[in-house]
């Protein structure tokens, strides 16, 4: 593996296929100690795109951790304004963002759950405004990851340091298709299959989804003028960008009052810096009225706590078991990752861009038409090669659209 060269194409992609930059625009680029070689890369050659600027934010493990273990506890009710104001200037004076991501899994694992908590409520509402940028494609955005040796070591724990970094970085490139000759042609070809399955979803116009699975029973409610995406987003100018490399995901909104039954999640979630495992919940009109996991309910009831939305689902994804990421036989402890080996849903804040006049409606419509609302957006795996999901067209007929976890329509 040449992992220089293999940087140049991940860049490439990044910036063209993510982003789809520009000439004239600039980039707000989210970054931490890890991914300098791979942010360098980037500045190069987005300049020679034409970007006018590349606007750092840095963050890093260890000075984020000092801060939870040992800052006073008043420290985590407030969060600067002047922060929320930086980014929403930037965004609207044509800055576009990639967030970098190396993440360790378990970065906050000796934090207080309720210090990050309270500092996860603090942020979410200083920064709401800035959620429609996002939500409703303002400003193109995408997320990329590389490798931190600690998620390294946590996915491949019998290698040393070195080798589990490379490792992770060829798995990385394999399921971002960087690996292959064309990249950029192969993402296109790719986001043109995963259009496929979105315009017969929405051509199906499915009254409700069903899905049938180990500790799973549950019928899903899909809002009138839903709509399904896949791989791209557009932006209010009409330009396509990829929010996250990789995706496999094929993508609506479920109706925020309509969601009835059981639903166990299939892959632990990395969340606030702590992992949850073994997730449960019941559904009864579109709220989770009771929960559990084997590992980290503290963590999953604060989250489900954070407002009354948080109890509500604003994504329904469907990915096919036989994804590239499914086939590598790994858990990435990260959710960029494992929700794109994996059906998921999401808790939260549904995607105005879910329904044909999401980005149009005030609040009090979006909530009339079924769009959730809530500070957060988490996501979490529930898909496997014992997961069937049914459609029920509004005529009663009923379509199977995973068999066994994989598509069949």
């Amino acid at each position: 593996m040449n992992l220089q060269e293999n940087l140049k194409k991940y860049a490439n992609l990044i910036l063209k296929v993510g982003l789809n930059v520009q000439p004239g625009e600039s980039i707000l680029l989210h970054l931490d100690e890890h991914s300098l070689p791979l942010a360098r890369e980037i500045a190069r050659q987005a300049y020679k795109m034409g970007v006018h600027m590349i606007q750092t934010v840095f963050a890093d493990d260890e000075m984020t951790l000092a801060r939870f273990l040992n800052a006073p506890d008043e420290a985590f009710d407030t969060f600067s304004p002047f922060i929320a104001d930086f980014s929403e200037a930037a965004y609207n004076s044509n800055y576009h963002q990639i967030r970098l991501s190396a993440p360790n899994p378990e970065l906050l694992k000796a934090a207080d759950p309720k210090r990050i908590s309270r500092w996860l409520k603090a942020s979410a509402k200083a920064t709401e405004r800035l959620m429609p940028y996002v939500m409703e494609n303002k400003v193109k955005w995408t997320i990329a990851a590389l490798p931190s040796p600690v998620w390294a070591k946590s996915v491949f724990p019998d290698l040393d340091e070195e080798d589990a970094v490379n490792a992770l970085w060829e798995k990385i490139f394999q399921v971002t298709r960087v690996d292959q000759e064309d990249p950029v042609a192969a993402w296109d070809a790719h986001a043109k299959a995963l259009k496929r399955h979105s315009d017969l979803l929405n051509d199906y116009n499915f009254e409700k989804l069903i899905y049938q699975g180990p500790g799973t029973d549950l019928e899903v409610y899909l809002p009138e003028g839903h709509q399904w995406l896949g791989g791209a987003s557009v932006h209010k100018s009409g330009a396509a960008f990829m929010p996250n490399i990789p995706t496999e995901e094929v993508f609506s909104m479920p109706h925020a009052d309509k969601v009835n039954g059981t639903l166990s999640a299939t892959m632990p979630l990395s969340t606030r810096g702590r992992l949850i495992e073994g997730m449960r919940f019941v559904f009864k009109d579109g709220a989770v009225v009771d929960f559990d996991a084997t590992h980290g309910k503290d963590i999953l009831q604060d989250m489900l706590d954070t407002d009354e939305g948080a109890r509500r689902l604003g994504e329904v994804a469907l990915v096919a078991h036989d994804s590239p990421i499914s086939q590598t036989g790994l858990l990435f402890k990260n959710t960029l990752f494992d929700e794109n080996a994996s059906c998921h849903f999401a808790l939260g804040r549904a995607y105005s861009e879910n329904h044909v006049r999401g980005t149009e409606m005030n609040e009090e419509e979006k909530k009339q038409a079924g769009m959730n609302e809530s500070l957060i957006h988490v996501d979490f795996m529930v898909g496997g090669p014992e997961l069937n999901i049914t459609g029920v067209k509004h005529d009663g007929t009923q379509v199977n659209i995973l068999v066994n976890g994989n598509w069949v329509i």
